[in-house]
């Protein structure tokens, strides 16, 4: 048996499996799955491996990239020596001054050797561009010197002989910053504002024999990135400018190839607190890459079309980027994103510093290395540059990092089309007994850096052999719960499941066997928990994991953060069910699905503690990796023992429990809004209520549990994260009713 479940990508959009159609996997299963469709080494249009490959280093920042077809990537930025792959810095170094080459396909230099120097301040190299002809080098930056040869912030270079060209001496006024040649043309970019003694601001072009051109394209603010589209009628700029040639265009304009005339302006089109750092095209768009500054920023990418200059998609993701480069059909970029929530990709979060995207949708592919921020301002990578050599093709990234896919390297990185050799995570498995005479195998998605489509594979009692097959789709941010059900099994038989996750080409470990008892009866309290129509319901059954299985219908898994204490005995309820305790500073959980506000809700759980500290219990933020910015539908301990349950509604509006439960007991706390207004029940009693608060504040968010912010709300506790036991945690669509809420503390000790 085969199935495909998960969340995966459809055309221009990701369709989302529903979670009754996860449940139609379940069924008797006798032997090993076979057929269907397994998962690829690359999720498609991905044809870039996460892989990184060994790579020279620099010892500081790369700027700028040009890689020839012959298989040369030429280097330039900030820099005075290069060193082996694995080298700690200060060791096995090579003089390299903001210069060097470096073989495409092994990483290591070629042998060109040039440095660029300045006889006063710090000479920096930040453009690259080769001749159509790939026989001239041009290089930009700030430098007065090319190996002892005088120049003035550009220079062309022999790539035959790698040597400074004697006949292409301009003089710049200052920084250069963007070049892009054509067979007769150089265009540049930059800080200055005469070219050969001519007023030329910010952008100028000259002929490959260094004279100046009549081409004016001026502008108030620097320019950092200029393009020539395909059919090399127009040049596109992109800077921090707000006018070019006196019209108005802020950060990016095309103009004409010949008299640099204005063709399209952008008034408005990119916020006043944004920039244009670096432009790419292929056959049919061209696309930017933008850095904000400040309130009201832009920091992602647009896509607009060649033939309209007009805009195709554009994403909002925070986090500047810096570089943009296209191959087949995907846009990579460098930047340092952290938050993608108005994509509907992950919340504000830890920075990621390489994705991917389809040239025609914005939504991110999964494609996931990563770098750190490193040295500098810093912000990770700053430039990418591709070729093929020796029947691979090649990705090469620079920057100001120091460390990629975790491991210590400086500067620079590469990848390739292959080979695939990372494995998807170990799944995390989780089993539920509850209903008679069948067990529920639940596992967490696992994540593969460069696959989001993975073949899961269900081993039962020790066999080689899988006894159900299928495929899902994750990502980093987004690891949705699976289930199988397995009712070729008997009452009171033990059954023991291993799962593994492939990528096509890579497989996982199997996870640690896990068992269960196969129950005669239906255990009584979840029962009527998952009768009354809870949404999440986790039991925290799982070992040592990141996971907290929803037994429900919904397959709303959690994600468990800094390991808290897992399987607590006693448990709040009869069964072999056990609880989780957070450590009341760092320790909680956050649902995987992003909810749209739920204007009617029950929330449920059990606490056991003896803290004075107070702490979330449960509630609703925007934010998962770190404490939320908005927040409220929550029940939080105050630090002398007494509950409060809160929404926000113009305003903080709470209700409070008159007794304490700091005692150290297991308690049984049920929180409802509906059109009764707010309703807070304590061991299956009403403790508190108020009828107006009807309301709560419109935003999408997590399930949080075991802690989050609680700045600003009445009876601030001293902690907003909870220090104690928590177990059989619940959400309902619902406000249930005072007698569902009786009848379930009533089963509290099995009914």
């Amino acid at each position: 048996m085969n199935g495909s479940t998960g969340r995966r990508p459809f055309g221009r959009g990701r369709a989302r499996a529903a979670a009754a159609a996860l449940c139609l996997l379940a069924g008797a299963l006798t032997a090993a799955a076979s057929g269907g469709s397994p998962a690829a080494a690359l999720t498609p249009p991905v044809s870039l491996t996460a892989d990184d490959l060994t790579t020279w280093q620099t010892n500081g920042i790369v700027w700028s990239m040009a890689a020839s077809d012959a298989g040369v990537v030429y280097t330039g930025g900030t820099f005075s020596t290069v060193r082996p792959p694995d080298a700690p810095a200060g060791t096995s170094e090579e003089a390299a001054v903001n210069f060097a080459a470096f073989d495409a396909a092994t990483g290591a230099p070629t042998g060109c050797s040039l440095s660029f120097t300045l006889s006063s301040g710090t000479a920096t190299v930040r453009a690259l561009a080769l001749s159509p002809d790939q026989e001239t080098l041009y290089v930009g930056g700030q430098f007065g010197a090319v190996s002892g040869v005088g120049v003035s912030n550009v220079a062309a270079i022999d790539t035959a002989t790698c040597t400074p060209r004697q006949d292409f001496k301009v003089s710049v006024s200052a920084t250069v910053r963007a070049l892009a040649v054509t067979d007769d043309t150089v265009y540049l970019g930059g800080d200055f504002n005469t070219v050969a003694g001519q007023t030329r601001n910010k952008f100028a072009a000259v002929t490959t024999g260094a004279a100046l051109k009549p081409w004016t394209a001026n502008t108030d603010e620097v320019g950092r990135a200029v393009e020539l589209t395909p059919d090399g009628q127009h040049v596109l700029i992109g800077g921090d400018f707000f006018t070019v040639n006196g019209t108005t265009s802020h950060a990016l304009a095309v103009v004409d190839a010949t008299t640099g005339a204005l063709a399209k302006s952008y008034p408005g089109f990119i916020p006043n607190t944004s920039t244009v750092q670096d432009l790419t095209t292929d056959a049919t768009g061209f696309y930017t890459a933008n850095e904000g500054t400040g309130g009201g920023v832009f920091d992602g990418r647009i896509a607009l079309d060649l033939s309209t200059f007009e805009q195709r998609w554009r994403d909002t993701c925070l986090g500047a980027t810096q570089a943009v480069l296209v191959h087949n059909g995907v846009l990579y970029s460098g930047s340092h994103a952290h938050d993608c929530a108005s994509m509907d990709e992950f919340p504000d979060q830890p920075r990621k510093h390489l994705l991917a995207q389809s040239v025609d949708d914005p939504k991110l592919l999964p494609w996931f290395p990563d770098t750190n921020d490193g040295i500098g301002e810093p912000v990770g990578p700053r430039v990418m540059a591709q070729t093929d050599k020796g029947g691979h093709h090649y990705l090469w990234v620079g920057g100001e990092f120091t460390t990629v896919n975790g491991s210590a390297q400086q500067s620079l990185t590469r990848f390739a089309d292959g080979p695939d050799t990372g494995a998807p995570w170990v799944p995390n498995v989780s089993l539920s007994t509850v209903a008679p005479g069948k067990v529920e195998v639940n596992w967490q998605t696992s994540f593969d850096t460069d696959d989001g489509e993975l073949t899961y594979r269900i081993y039962k009692d020790g066999a080689s052999t899988p006894v159900y097959t299928t495929t899902g789709y994750s990502l980093f941010w987004d690891r949705p719960q699976l289930r199988w059900t397995d009712t070729d099994v008997a009452a009171g038989e033990t059954h023991s499941y291993r799962i593994s996750a492939s990528d096509g080409t890579n497989t996982s470990a199997k996870s640690p066997a896990m068992s269960a008892t196969v129950a005669s009866a239906a255990e009584s309290y979840p029962a009527r928990v998952l009768a009354d129509g809870a949404s999440l319901y986790w039991r925290y059954d799982e070992g040592t994991s990141t996971f907290a299985a929803d037994t429900g219908a919904g397959l709303d898994n959690g994600f468990l953060r800094n390991s808290p204490a897992y399987r607590q005995t006693p448990a709040a309820v009869a069964g072999a069910s056990t609880a989780i305790g957070f450590n009341g500073s760092s320790q909680y959980a956050y649902s995987n699905e992003r909810h749209a506000q739920p204007t009617r809700f029950s929330l449920e759980t059990w606490i056991k503690t003896t803290t004075t500290r107070g702490g979330k219990i449960i509630g609703f933020g925007n934010l998962t990796m770190q404490n939320s910015n908005r927040y409220d539908k929550h029940v939080y301990m105050r630090n002398d023992g007494r509950l409060n349950f809160g929404v926000y509604s113009g305003g903080t509006r709470t209700i409070t429990t008159p007794a304490a439960y700091n005692d150290g007991a297991w308690h049984h706390v049920v929180a409802t809004q509906g059109a009764g207004g707010l309703a807070l029940y304590v061991d299956g009693q009403l403790r508190a209520s108020n009828a107006l608060y009807t309301t709560n504040e419109n935003y999408n968010g997590y399930w949080r549990v075991g802690g989050d912010n609680l700045n600003s709300w009445p009876n601030q506790p001293t902690s907003g994260f909870f220090a104690g036991q928590i177990d059989e945690t619940a959400v309902y669509p619902t406000a249930l009713s005072s007698s569902q809420v009786s009848a379930h503390y009533a089963l509290r000790n099995g009914g």
